[in-house]
Order: structure tokens, then sequence, then C-alpha cells
């Protein structure tokens, strides 16, 4: 039977917030935000990820870190928290932290989609950047998921080279950035991002369906960023990985992206 849908205001962005059933799904259920889906997640069945830029970063962390040792993870953006309770299945005893400027959002998601067991969560409402120098200074963690942008509306303070040393030097020796940049034609917010890792990571990969590269539809990109290069072969299984259709571009390959 079909549930009510939960609703809460969210203060901030002024906004409410929904979560309903997915129809399509069992044990399924939508977040949007505002007339907007913003994430899925399967209470059933946490392992899996529907939607499609979180199905490529969840991918490309399985291919990078093909071990099934514990993570400590940073998400900054929390929505319904899909990849945190993806990684308590698939990376057993990884802790997360959860930022989010939402108050509200938070104790909305923790209320109606109760996180699975053997999930370790801790939520912070605060900034994206401002946390990583305040509540969290001192902190490094393998993986940092930001999941804030939307093309040239993003917060201009989370967009600068600045960030992400702040974001580098909040990771460990070994540990791996994703962002998921939502972007339109023909792509400039992407490139000015791409930019602005280069200028602190020895490594960066942009990850999309081929379309994308063409610049001419809007959807979204995950760049991933290292301080050390990942293998030819680990670029071409994130490739494989999927969703299909799958392209990958490294560092060298960006340039002539960015700069035609």
């Amino acid at each position: 039977m079909r549930r009510k849908p939960a609703k809460r205001w969210l203060g901030f962005i002024q906004e409410h917030a929904t979560i309903y059933d997915d129809d399509l799904i069992p044990g399924s259920k939508i977040l949007a935000i505002g007339d907007a889906p913003q994430s899925h997640v399967n209470l059933s069945h946490p392992e899996e990820v529907f939607y499609e830029y979180l199905a490529r970063i969840a991918n490309h962390l399985k291919v990078l870190r093909p071990e099934k040792r514990p993570l400590k993870m940073l998400h900054l953006g929390a929505g319904a928290l899909t990849l945190a309770r993806w990684a308590s299945v698939i990376y057993p005893f990884s802790t997360h932290v959860a930022v989010d400027i939402e108050r509200e959002l938070l104790d909305f998601v923790l209320t109606h989609l109760p996180l699975p067991d053997g999930c370790h969560l801790s939520p912070i409402v605060a900034d994206a950047r401002s946390v990583l120098a305040e509540q969290l200074a001192g902190e490094k963690f393998d993986v940092i998921v930001l999941d804030i942008f939307s093309g040239p509306e993003a917060p201009e303070h989370l967009t600068t080279e600045d960030y992400y040393a702040e974001l580098k030097n909040s990771l460990a020796n070994d540990g791996l950035l994703f962002v998921n940049i939502g972007d339109d034609p023909p792509l400039n917010f992407t490139c000015t991002q791409v930019e602005a890792a280069n200028s602190s990571f020895e490594f960066v990969m942009l990850s999309s369906s081929p379309e994308m590269f063409t610049k001419r539809f809007p959807g979204n990109l995950i760049l991933s960023a290292s301080r050390q290069n990942f293998t030819e072969d680990q670029i071409l299984q994130c490739q494989a990985a999927g969703p299909y259709p799958s392209e990958v571009r490294r560092s060298m390959d960006l340039d002539g992206f960015c700069k035609p």
C-alpha cells in the first residue's frame, strides 16, 4: 500500500522536502526538494544505487578500493545519505560524517529513512567549507564526496582553487575526492572545476556518458581527484564499470576538452 508522502519545510533554501514511495522499486523511497527529485534510496537493499551519477561514484570507488577494509567517509551535502547506506554494506564497519547546511533536512531524512544496521554516521549541520576548518579541523578522510554543485548557481566559495586545496588537506595521503557536477551546455562550469581541482591535485579524472563530452547536453559529470595517479588498468575498469554507456577522461585528456 502506498504511504502518504512526508513533508518538511527547509528554512535555509525556503523549499519543501518530500519523501515518497517509488512505485517502480518496492521498498524504495525518493527525496524531492521542491518539485525536483534529489535522492533515491532502496531501504530493502541499500547496496543498490539507482541514480546514475551516484552509481558512477560507487562503481569508481569499488574499482579504486577493491579491498573491503572500513573507510572513513565525509559526505558534503547529505541528501538521503544514499552512498553512506551503500558503503555500510560494501565496506562494513566504515564510519561516516554527513554535513548539510539544512538543519531540518538531516533530521527529516534520519527520521523517515532510517539508516541500515551497521551504518555508523555522525550528522553535522554546517557549511561545507567552514566545517573543514572548524568541526572537522585536523580530521583526515579516506573518501570525500562533494554533492552540492548545480552549475553556475553553486555557492561560489565552494568552487574555488582554495577550497579544493582545503579538501585535499582533509584527505588521507591515499584519499579520494569525488565531486558531482551538474551542468548545462557548453559545460563552462565543469571546466572551471576541473581547473580548480588541477591546481591542487596531482591526478584528476572526469567521467560521464559519452554524450556529455560533446558539451551539447545538460547532465551530471563526476570529477575524481587524488594525490596518486590512477593506473591505466584502473581507468579502464572505471569506464567498464558503468553505468553504461560510459566515458572517462584523465588529466592529460581534459586540456583539450576544456581548452579546445
